[in-house]
């Protein structure tokens, strides 16, 4: 009887030990999951800032492009064509 004692004894502890090994994952395993939304929202930020500074970029060389720099004037004649066929079409949808 004592040696089945000794089995359920160390059973006991055993499944104790697994008890405080489980909760201490769990702890890690919410830590990252913290760790990984955090890491998420920052990315999220990021690229927002990415795409406004995109724009921001080219909405700068649209008005480099307007004031007439050398080495743009095809560009800004190509986007003047484009907005101008636009206006085009737009009066052409309202005349109908």
């Amino acid at each position: 009887m004592s040696e089945l004692s000794k089995i359920v004894e160390l059973l006991e502890n055993k499944l104790e030990r697994l008890q405080q090994k489980m909760l201490q994952l769990q702890a890690i395993n919410s830590e990252l999951q913290r760790s990984a939304a955090d890491a998420a929202a920052y990315i999220g930020k990021q690229q927002d800032e990415i795409s406004e500074l995109k724009q921001q970029n080219e909405s700068l060389r649209m008005a480099n492009s307007l004031l007439g720099s050398d080495e743009s004037k095809r560009e800004t004649k190509l986007k003047i064509n484009s907005l101008i066929r636009e206006i085009d079409y737009c009066i052409a949808q309202l005349s109908d």
